[in-house]
């Protein structure tokens, strides 16, 4: 669930402008133009959420913009808030595959310059994605194909025709 995050628009030097985040001190953007300055504010924020996460430290609450303390020396120009998606924490799970699944898997992670895990994530996130978008349903994999050594099936004859 988005989380929206106050800001503040401030008129720099220069004709440059400046945007801070209360809630964040050290999240600060810039730009020759209030556009640039908020999009650069927006992709900002993003990375100090994600800075959070990885250090597994908790998202602060939203200060309401009343309780916002500009500086003396700020020329404001805005207060306005800025949306951003918290990270989807992670877990650790453990799965039992082939051997041969795995190398396989293995080989095409590195093809692609992706950790096992990225790419399990990935291909599950795929497969997931074709279902959702109404491409049916994926074909029940036997379980057997799973935890065999992921040779070809062998084939059956059919039986001659008369």
């Amino acid at each position: 669930m988005q989380r929206f995050y106050p800001a503040v628009l401030e008129r720099g030097t220069r004709e440059t402008f400046g945007v801070w985040f209360p809630d964040f001190p050290r999240c600060v953007a810039g730009g020759a133009s209030q556009e640039q300055a908020i999009a650069r504010a927006q992709e900002a924020l993003a990375q100090a959420v994600q800075s959070l996460a990885e250090r597994e430290r908790d998202l602060p609450q939203p200060t309401r913009f009343e309780k916002i303390e500009v500086p003396k020396d700020c020329d404001l120009i805005a207060f306005f808030a800025v949306g951003v998606e918290p990270p989807d924490p992670s877990e650790r799970v453990n799965i039992y595959l082939s051997k041969s699944l795995i190398a396989r898997a293995d080989r095409r992670a590195a093809e692609l310059g992706m950790s096992r895990s990225s790419f399990f994530g990935y291909a599950i996130t795929s497969a997931l994605a074709l279902v959702h978008a109404g491409f049916g349903h994926l074909p029940p994999i036997p379980a057997r194909a799973v935890y065999s050594a992921a040779r070809p099936a062998k084939r059956v004859p059919r039986k001659a025709k008369r």
